[in-house]
């Protein structure tokens, strides 16, 4: 037989299995865009801006739909409705970790961000213990980010109100202040080592040479140096690049809007002062500068579709049925970016979580740390870091943009797995 012959033979093979594997498949699964044979739906994707994609897909399938990446199902959840009840309502079902070639190539279903199953639960309840341990919860905890504030202003200062880009810098205090929960001990933002550990964290991790590597033999154990390396690892990743991203994206907000960050340190004066450290006490009694954190995070949509969900067993979801390991979507920006829960949504606006009184106002839409089972393990000092960093930084400097205000962007620059603002010069004044 021809080599010619025998490779069309073989496409066809590959493309008839590809139609029956897809048509048997879509039988059970919620509606969607019909795919093409082995690249699915990825045509019909906008992938610069997928979530521009799929809330189009939305108002043709509804909340629930299904598209094909390749020849794989992805079900995306659109709305807060639908996500409510897939990771609260149906929180046990919807807790696996959905598949990422790339992740799974890197971390190797390790640590606490894309482990399932048995290692999940291990690792995560071990990892939220240590860290209470640690003092995380804790008044000590608060400290050291209260410290790390001010190293923080001590180290804008030395830019002299010259324009500066404030990545790295911003950068440096929420990694410190998970150094000094996983170490025990904050650097200097100058310190090699510590220079080493921001450009690589899944290096260095001798620290972990401790009585945990006893379990090295207990096959069974999910305690293993490998298993640890890639939790410490995932708590640098996620503890350091959203937070110091949201606070980036942060400044850039309160420099388009200079009369927002009026306001905050008017409240701020009232509130706190000029010489005393701010505290999450303080928090009560700043509803604006709340509201205004609270805004930033929904805003910015940092992660807009969320990291990959999957059902841990066959699931009856609203009369469809989605068998155990489906990859599930929670677009989490169609739940902050709601037009009924937040009027103009695409308008930076802290009147969004302030009541007609001006106090302070919850919303169940607010879901930048996810919800459910898998809800970000670090929210709460996310939360702490975020109120803290900014109203210290704010407390000390006046904010000056080096571009007229009119022209300063505040689009993301891309809008895939995370939104990440432009770059932009800033110059931090001394009050």
């Amino acid at each position: 037989m021809e080599p010619f012959v025998v490779l069309v033979l073989c496409l066809s093979f590959i493309l008839l299995f590809s139609l029956w594997r897809q048509s048997s498949g879509r039988r059970k699964l919620p509606p969607g865009p019909t795919p093409l044979p082995i690249i699915g739906n990825m045509l019909q994707i906008d992938i610069k801006n997928i979530c521009k994609s799929f809330s189009n897909f939305s108002k043709v399938y509804g909340p629930v739909f299904t598209v094909y990446f390749g020849m794989n199902p992805i079900v995306v959840l659109h709305g807060y409705e639908a996500v409510k009840e897939a990771l609260i309502d149906n929180g046990e079902e919807f807790s696996g970790r959905g598949n990422s070639p790339m992740s799974q190539r890197i971390t190797k279903g390790l640590g606490i961000i894309s482990s399932n199953g048995k290692r999940w639960k291990e690792i995560r309840r071990f990892s939220l213990t240590t860290l209470r341990n640690f003092g995380m919860g804790k008044r000590s905890i608060e400290d050291r980010v209260q410290e790390e504030a001010h190293c923080l202003v001590e180290e804008l200062r030395k830019t002299k109100a010259s324009p500066c880009d404030p990545t790295f810098i911003l950068g440096c205090a929420p990694c410190n202040v998970i150094c000094s929960v996983v170490f025990q001990k904050r650097f200097d933002y100058k310190d090699q080592n510590f220079l080493t550990l921001m450009k690589r964290f899944n290096e260095n991790f001798r620290i972990l040479n401790s009585p945990w590597i006893q379990e090295k033999d207990n096959q069974q154990s999910e305690f293993n140096i490998e298993n640890l390396v890639g939790t410490v690892a995932d708590l640098f990743v996620a503890g350091t690049e959203t937070t110091s991203t949201t606070l980036r994206y942060g400044l850039l907000l309160l420099l388009k809007h200079p009369e927002v960050t009026a306001k905050v340190q008017e409240e701020i004066d009232h509130v706190i002062g000029r010489h005393r450290r701010p505290c999450m006490q303080d928090r009560s009694h700043m509803p604006y500068t709340d509201a205004v954190v609270h805004e930033i995070q929904r805003y910015i949509d940092l992660v807009p579709t969320g990291v990959p969900h999957a059902v841990t067993t066959d699931i009856k979801f609203r009369n469809y049925l989605i068998p155990k390991g489906t990859t599930i979507m929670t677009l989490l920006t169609s739940v902050l970016h709601d037009d009924k829960e937040f009027p103009n949504p695409k308008i930076f606006d802290p009147g969004h979580f302030l009541d007609k009184n001006s106090n302070f106002k919850k919303s169940d839409y607010f879901m930048p740390f996810s919800a459910g089972k898998r809800i970000c393990a670090g929210e709460g000092l996310a939360r702490m870091e975020l109120f803290l960093f900014l109203t210290t930084i704010l407390q000390n400097f006046n904010l000056k943009s080096v571009d007229d205000l009119k022209n300063l962007n505040t689009t993301a620059v891309t809008k895939g797995i995370v939104s990440l603002p432009p770059s932009y010069q800033i110059c931090f004044i001394p009050v």
